[in-house]
């Protein structure tokens, strides 16, 4: 239930979800009960609702992502992760207006509110996750020709795209999305751009006001700097207008739509790439990995480009 209170876990729900997962428990003759059973019980449970655990392209659960995560990887940041968030959701949203809304109409409703900012976290790490999954290939998809014209340019050059997701993922100190987003301002072409959002921060335009661009714990301090960025970041949060009626839409209408994004939570990588100590693995090698994974026919088709070529230049 939602109130002026704050956000309560509804113990009806959450009993309903912890019954079905306990029967799945039970149902098994193994000493040891397989998360597959478990996640199968609160699949079925979750399909009540609408939000529930969307199956992987490719076959990812049991095969895994090639070159890029093992099967025990894909069930922890995918499988497993996934199906907490929903089960949250879920108890979150029952009985609420939010109950038959989908996840997207979810967090564009609540960025505003700061004191739905539990649904909005779960809704929106949710839709985050499944996005980063989504856009995977098991084997290499060769970059369209309007995608890489418009790669060259906006950045110059398909490595230079390269070079600024990694290395942003790479810098961002907290967790969090790198996004490649194609963006249109009224009248002006179409622009192509890297951006990061922390924790669960969304891309959306709708829901700026929770974008989290920043990592509060390195950006914010008592310099005159970081004074200057916490003053700018409480401007552009929904934390800094509590009370006040703010703007569906992003100021000056920018027209936004993310089309690929690598997810830096170390649920995501530790477990198949380790910290980097002693330069070896971690995020670095887990984001290099990536780049081979992206299905970039998928990332053109939504990114909606003119037709456009480079004469005389292949694509990568």
């Amino acid at each position: 239930m939602i109130g002026s209170m704050g956000l309560r876990i509804p113990r009806a729900t959450s009993s309903l979800l912890g019954r079905a997962v306990n029967a799945a428990a039970a149902a098994t003759n193994q000493s040891t009960t397989s998360f597959a059973a478990v996640a199968g019980a609160s699949i079925a449970a979750q399909r009540r609702y609408q939000h529930y655990l969307m199956r992987l392209r490719d076959n990812f659960e049991e095969a895994g992502v090639p070159n890029f995560l093992s099967p025990g990887s894909v069930s922890m940041a995918y499988t497993e992760y996934q199906t907490y968030l929903l089960e949250k959701l879920n108890a979150l949203v029952a009985g609420t207006d939010f109950e038959q809304k989908d996840i997207k109409s979810i967090i564009l409703a609540t960025a505003r509110d700061p004191e739905l900012a539990h649904v909005f976290n779960h809704a929106s790490m949710a839709h985050n996750n499944h996005f980063f999954f989504d856009h995977l290939s098991p084997v290499p998809v060769k970059m369209g020709e309007k995608l890489f014209f418009h790669i060259n340019e906006n950045f110059g050059s398909v490595e230079t795209l390269r070079d600024e997701l990694i290395g942003t993922a790479v810098s961002m100190f907290g967790p969090g999305f790198v996004w490649l987003v194609r963006t249109q301002l009224p009248g002006a072409p179409v622009a192509l751009r890297v951006m990061a959002t922390y924790l669960a921060g969304s891309p959306y335009p709708g829901a700026h006001w929770r974008r989290q661009e920043v990592d509060t714990q390195t950006a914010i301090g008592s310099s005159e700097e970081g004074l200057a960025n916490g003053r700018r970041l409480l401007a552009r949060s929904a934390a800094g207008h509590r009370g006040v009626k703010l703007e569906p839409t992003a100021p000056g209408g920018t027209d936004l739509i993310p089309i690929l994004c690598l997810n830096t939570w170390e649920h995501a990588w530790l477990r198949e790439y380790g910290t980097g100590a002693g330069g070896l693995g971690g995020k670095l090698a887990y984001a290099q990995s990536w780049w081979n994974a992206i299905d970039w026919a998928k990332v053109e088709e939504e990114a909606r480009l003119e037709n456009k070529v480079l004469s005389g230049v292949d694509s990568a």
